[in-house]
C-alpha cells in the first residue's frame, strides 16, 4: 500500500466565522484546511471520517489502552500562560498521563459561535498544535460545528485522548496504604488565580501565570525513580482539596497535610485573602498529586525537582489509619481543620 500523498490545502478568506463554515460545503472545507489541517498535519493528506491507527504499533508500547474525554469552556479564551487551545491539549494529555499512560492520539471537536474572528481561531489552533508537539501526541481527527450568535461563548472545545499503559504500571487511588507520602510537583493555585485576574472584574494587579503544561514527561521521571508509586491525580477543578478527598475516600484511609509545607506563591495567598477564597480549592492545570511509599519518597522528590515542571515539588503530608475518607490540614499554629470536598462552584468556567 503506497503512502498517502500530500495535497494542496484550500484557504479561508473570511475574517469572521459564519454559519456557512459549519454547513458542510466549500466554506467549511476552506476553514478546516486552512486553520486546522494546516496546523495539525505535518503532511496534509486526504481527509476521512475517522482516524486509522496502527494496532501493532500501539500493542508494542504497552498492554492496555487508556482513553479519556474532556470539554473546555474557559473564560477568557486567552489568559497569561495559555489559552483554551493549550488547555484542551494539556488537560487531556494529563488525564491520560496520571493513569500511567503514555499519551499518543487526540481528537478535537469545536463548537464555534458565528462572528468569532478567524484570527482568534487560528491562534487557538496554533496553540493546540504547539502543545501537541511538545507532548508528543498527534491530533488525528476532529469535527467543526457553528452555532448562531449567543448560542455559545465564541468557542467550546472537546478533546478525546488515547494512550498506552506500559506493562507493569498499575496506578489507582484505592492502592494507597498507611504512611504513604503525599507529594505535589510545585506551586498550587496558579491557574485559578491567573484566570480570575484575567477576567478583569476585580482590577487585580498581578503577574500570576497559569501553570498549564503537559505532565507526561515529569510523570515518566517520577515513575522511574519511584516505581511503586501508588497513584497520581492532576488537581484541576476543585484543586488539591478535592483530589485528596477522593484519595482518602477510595483508600478508606485518612490524609493529613501540613499548611507550612504547601507550595503557594505569596501572590496567590494574597488574592485568596482579599477575595475570601481557599487556595486548596483553586484549579491547577500542570500539577500532580502523588501518593508514594515512604521508602521511595526521597527519590520521587529528587526526580520531580530535577524536572522543569517540578522545581518547587514538596512533600505536603501523608496517609494514615484514621477516620476513613477524612482530610485534615495541620496549621502552623498547631491547630487542625477539616478539608472537605468543594461544595458548589468557587470559580465557574475555569477550564
Amino acid at each position: 500500500m503506497s503512502p498517502p500523498t500530500e495535497r494542496q490545502l484550500s484557504r479561508v478568506t473570511a475574517s469572521l466565522v459564519t454559519q456557512a463554515h459549519g454547513g458542510g460545503g466549500k466554506a467549511m472545507k476552506d476553514l478546516i484546511d486552512d486553520v486546522f489541517v494546516g496546523e495539525f498535519q505535518a503532511t496534509p493528506t486526504v481527509l476521512e471520517d475517522q482516524a486509522r491507527l496502527d494496532l501493532g504499533s500501539l500493542a508494542g508500547q504497552g498492554d492496555r489502552l487508556a482513553m479519556t474525554t474532556d470539554g473546555f469552556v474557559v473564560s477568557p479564551l486567552f489568559f497569561p500562560g495559555g489559552d483554551i487551545g493549550t488547555l484542551a491539549v494539556c488537560g487531556t494529555v494529563n488525564d491520560l498521563a496520571v493513569g500511567g499512560a503514555r499519551p499518543r492520539y487526540l481528537s478535537c471537536a469545536v463548537i464555534l459561535e458565528e462572528g468569532l474572528p478567524v484570527a482568534d481561531l487560528r491562534r487557538i489552533a496554533r496553540s493546540m498544535a504547539t502543545a501537541a508537539r511538545e507532548a508528543g501526541v498527534e491530533i488525528v481527527t476532529g469535527d467543526t460545528k457553528v452555532v448562531e450568535r449567543g448560542a455559545c461563548d465564541r468557542i467550546f472545545i472537546t478533546t478525546t485522548g488515547i494512550g498506552v499503559i506500559p506493562a507493569g504500571r498499575h496506578l489507582g487511588i484505592e492502592r494507597i496504604e498507611p504512611d504513604d507520602v503525599i507529594i505535589v510537583n510545585g506551586w498550587l493555585g496558579d491557574h485559578g488565580a491567573a484566570i480570575l485576574a484575567a477576567r478583569g472584574d476585580l482590577a487585580l494587579d498581578t503577574d500570576i501565570r497559569s501553570d498549564c503544561a503537559s505532565l507526561d514527561g515529569i510523570i515518566d521521571d517520577l515513575l522511574e525513580a519511584a516505581p511503586d508509586t501508588r497513584c497520581l491525580r492532576d488537581a484541576t477543578r476543585g484543586g488539591i482539596a478535592t483530589v485528596l478527598n477522593e484519595m482518602a475516600d477510595a483508600s478508606r484511609l485518612a490524609i493529613a497535610i501540613d499548611d507550612p509545607t504547601l507550595p503557594l506563591r505569596r501572590e496567590v495567598r494574597g488574592v485568596c485573602e482579599i477575595l475570601g477564597l481557599d487556595p486548596l480549592y483553586l484549579a491547577n492545570e500542570g500539577k500532580l498529586v502523588a501518593a508514594v511509599p515512604p521508602s521511595q519518597a526521597d527519590a520521587a522528590l529528587a526526580a520531580l525537582r530535577a524536572h522543569p515542571l517540578g522545581q518547587q515539588a514538596a512533600i505536603i503530608g501523608s496517609a494514615h489509619q484514621g477516620k476513613p475518607g477524612r482530610v485534615t490540614l495541620r496549621t502552623g499554629f498547631g491547630g487542625e481543620r477539616l478539608v472537605d470536598m468543594l461544595v458548589g462552584e468557587q470559580l465557574p468556567r475555569i477550564c
